[in-house]
């Protein structure tokens, strides 16, 4: 009997130091390795989905409300040890119809991206020290529609908020690229799925710029979660920007070959 209550003791014992050392390893951890690794989290969870298409609507709102609408098709492309392939046509209105614009994230480095112009039949690359500037009219930048990689930024954890989406970590981003036109951007993630509930972005003094809300997100293949609405607001300016997707296909069969710059001018 004592052997038994010795023995529960010492295992009881080893327990409680085992959770204090625990506790002691997760209090030792510096907000920046707490911010890397939920943003390693947040990377892993949306690994694996291949390949998709979608159709969007993008709804320009200038200061006094006004909107004008863009029919676009979206397709993106998952590459292994590298970031995603994007290409974006404009279908309508006749104006911008045929324009097509395509993206290479890469993790290290400056993105490559190109945009076709049918009015003047040409390719135009866009150079790193103008990815600040704004997409085809509207509140997303071009260095916004990269896809995230966890190289692109350095991190500092910030704190736990209650948010739309339940309970939410807030983690602060640096930009590594000098040409960025932010200083930071601070991200709101829930804890239960790290979707991204939220994003603002602070300009190159350091000022709100903008603010991107993510809305009625959707669970695809048992797995990957997408947003039916993004929300861009721009502070400094008034104006904001929508884009609504539909259709989400995934794993279509797309191919590397379906992303270069031949494929610009031939998207219709």
């Amino acid at each position: 009997m004592q052997v038994t209550k010795s023995l529960n003791f010492v295992l009881g014992a080893g327990l409680l130091a085992s959770g204090m050392l625990m506790s002691s390893l997760t209090l030792a951890q510096t907000a920046e390795e707490r911010g890397l690794e939920i943003s390693k989290e947040a990377k892993q969870r949306d690994l694996g989905w291949g390949d998709m298409q979608a159709e969007m609507l993008m709804v320009l709102r200038n200061k006094q409300g006004e909107e004008s609408v863009r029919e676009i098709r979206i397709k993106n492309l998952e590459m292994e040890n590298d970031g995603d392939k994007s290409l974006t046509v404009f279908d309508k209105p006749r104006d911008v119809k045929g324009t097509a614009f395509l993206s290479f994230s890469h993790p290290v480095g400056a993105d490559d991206q190109w945009l076709y112009l049918p009015a003047l039949k040409r390719v135009k690359r866009i150079a790193s020290r103008n990815k600040s500037g704004p997409f085809m009219g509207s509140e997303f930048a071009f260095e916004d529609l990269s896809s995230f990689e966890v190289e692109k930024y350095t991190y500092k954890y910030l704190r736990d908020e209650a948010c739309d989406l339940g309970q939410c970590f807030v983690i602060e981003q640096y930009p590594v690229d000098k040409n960025s036109g932010y200083t930071r951007r601070v991200v709101w993630l829930d804890q239960a799925e790290y979707r991204t509930e939220k994003v603002e972005f602070y300009d190159r003094k350091d000022s709100l710029l903008k603010t991107l809300t993510f809305d009625g997100y959707q669970q695809y293949l048992g797995k990957y979660w997408r947003a039916d609405v993004q929300t861009m607001v721009n502070h400094q300016n008034g104006k904001g920007t929508d884009l609504e997707w539909s259709g989400y296909t995934f794993r279509t069969g797309l191919k590397d070959s379906d992303f270069n710059k031949n494929t610009l001018k031939r998207a219709r």
